[in-house]
């Protein structure tokens, strides 16, 4: 999880420059600012931490948490109402 400052054009290179490690590393987004990687064992998850910890931007706020995998299969997705402007019906007929 991170918070990342982006106001200037030294904090945006910089946060692109993370989020690309990041990537590369095999982290996904799973919501914004929060990426998970499934990792091995402890002892890749300790060097994750440190390639990351070595990779840090100067400005900003960075954590991580290491949860097991059946820890993170029991989380609870709680989802409120999502409105949008797209039609999803299947009474429309659309002829090509």
């Amino acid at each position: 999880m991170f918070d990342l400052p982006v106001l200037t054009a030294n904090e945006k290179r910089a946060y692109r420059k993370f989020i690309k490690l990041i990537k590369e590393e095999g982290f996904i987004m799973f919501q914004e600012s929060v990426y998970v990687k499934l990792s091995i064992n402890e002892s890749a998850v300790k060097n994750l931490v440190k390639v990351i910890k070595n990779n840090t931007p100067s400005k900003g706020f960075i954590s991580m948490i290491t949860v097991t995998e059946r820890q993170f299969s029991n989380m609870d997705f709680i989802l409120g109402d999502f409105k949008t402007d797209i039609i999803d019906s299947d009474q429309r007929v659309v002829e090509l």
